[in-house]
């Protein structure tokens, strides 16, 4: 078991896992569009600055119609006079004549690219091999000869520019990756600390496996107070077990302790005949109990349920023929189409017993009626026109093995054994007197429905 459960893993380490994946990628998504959002930003300022350059180089431009190509004035950065600095202006003219800084001494930018109107930013290689960022554009220069047009090309090293973006980049990394461990170290201590009851459950379980404590005493928070909850009932449910197992051992030790008495007086009386007959009566109680036990095991088992109208229907015709000669009279009634929740078995052996109690003492009439289903219970009523009980004797006629009436046959353990079927169903048995008939009324309370409806009571 032990094995299995650790091959499970830990919820709380999958937790961990799922989220420090989910932060990785959510939070690395997430840098990468800011990392390249900033580069574009940068881009675009280092753009802007060499496109002021570019326009200083415009407005100083000119054209000699001998010379080509001419800079009216030198440009204020003195890189762009310091040989292969990486600052370089050239001008493309007419006829491919070209004009260039010193800084590219006898070197060339490339050509341009062809292409519409308008300032172009792309990188390339510089006359070092750097790479640089150059902007170029097409503009037409106003001279006393009239309009000439000209490609005007400005370079600077991408290094700087190369720089800051990787520091950037380092910078969004490390943020995020601090972001990210902080996320998941939150998320880690959430999920311990969440899952703290669920281990003090664990503990108070084994406190109870263990003997230490009879209930749960946890305070769970709502989320896993139904699973606290169906833990108790199981608890309880195993409790109630064992309990009915006593009682059976209680009913089955009273049951037998008569007939092995006879049967010892017989033995030794060499009656081989009450010997036969004991052996009988000890043969029915065991089958008796054995039933017993079944009936007990399958208490409240899920999707167990019948029609008490049915079976009242099936025991009012046996019980008919076996009182036909002291001309009893019974009748079934009530709502045919309600539902109980439990065994038919169980069901069976409550009706009979009390059906058969009724026949005993009742002296003409036997009412057996079924009503409709109120707050989730059925109620199920079993009438006659006996005696009925005296005051006060109820309570002892739900007892084991006592018998109000000695000159009844009968072992004292019908209506007791109905009261522990129904008390297992989550129902009840009520004794008091007739409403329909003068004699004892007793009602069994059982969960239930009508037939195509849904149940609202205990389960």
């Amino acid at each position: 078991m032990s094995e299995g459960v650790a091959a499970r893993g830990s919820l709380a380490r999958r937790l961990a896992l799922v989220t420090a994946l989910w932060v990785a990628v959510g939070l690395g998504l997430l840098a990468l569009f800011v990392v390249r959002t900033d580069e574009r930003q940068i881009e675009t300022a280092a753009d802007a600055r060499l496109a002021s350059i570019m326009d200083a180089v415009v407005a100083a431009a000119s054209f000699d119609p001998n010379a080509g190509p001419i800079l009216l004035r030198p440009l204020a950065d003195p890189e762009f006079e310091r040989p292969l600095s990486g600052h370089y202006w050239q001008l493309r003219g007419p006829a491919d004549t070209v004009a260039t800084s010193r800084s590219l001494w006898d070197s060339r930018l490339g050509p341009p690219l062809p292409g519409e109107e308008g300032i172009r930013a792309r990188d390339m290689r510089g006359p070092r091999g750097e790479l640089l960022r150059v902007l170029e554009q097409r503009v037409s220069i106003a001279t006393r000869a009239g309009q000439v047009p000209m490609t005007v090309q400005v370079a600077v090293p991408r290094a700087a520019l190369d720089a800051e973006i990787a520091r950037l980049r380092q910078q969004v990394v490390l943020a995020f990756f601090v972001l990210g461990s902080g996320l998941v170290a939150v998320v880690v201590v959430l999920v311990i600390w969440g899952l703290q009851p669920l281990r003090r459950t664990r503990e108070e379980l084994a406190e109870v496996r263990q003997g230490r404590r009879l209930h749960m005493d946890i305070t769970a928070p709502s989320e896993i107070a139904p699973l606290v909850g169906e833990i108790e009932a199981l608890i309880e449910q195993n409790r109630a077990t064992v309990e009915r197992a006593r009682h059976h051992v209680g009913n089955l030790a009273h049951a037998l302790k008569t007939p092995v008495a006879v049967l010892r007086n017989a033995a030794e009386a060499e009656d081989m005949g009450a010997v036969r007959a004991q052996l009988g009566v000890l043969e029915r109680l065991v089958a008796h109990h054995l039933r017993r036990a079944r009936a007990g095991a399958l208490a409240g088992s899920a999707g167990a349920e019948c029609a008490p109208h049915a079976l009242a229907e099936a025991l009012a015709t046996a019980f008919r023929r076996l009182t036909a000669g002291r001309g009893i009279r019974l009748r079934v009634g009530g709502e045919a189409a309600a539902r109980v929740r439990a065994d038919s078995q169980d069901v069976t052996e409550m009706l009979g017993n009390l059906m058969d109690n009724a026949c005993k003492y009742g002296r003409h009439d036997v009412l057996v009626s079924i009503g409709a289903p109120q707050g989730g219970m059925v109620r199920i009523a079993v009438e006659d026109d006996g005696p009925g009980l005296g005051e006060g004797e109820d309570g002892a006629a739900l007892a084991r093995g006592v018998r109000l009436d000695e000159a009844k046959p009968g072992s004292g353990l019908g209506l007791a054994i109905v009261h522990d079927l129904a008390g297992l169903y989550g129902g009840a048995l009520h004794l008091g007197p007739g409403q329909r008939l003068p004699g004892l009324r007793a009602e069994i309370a059982l969960p239930g429905r009508m037939a195509g409806g849904s149940y609202d009571g205990p389960d």
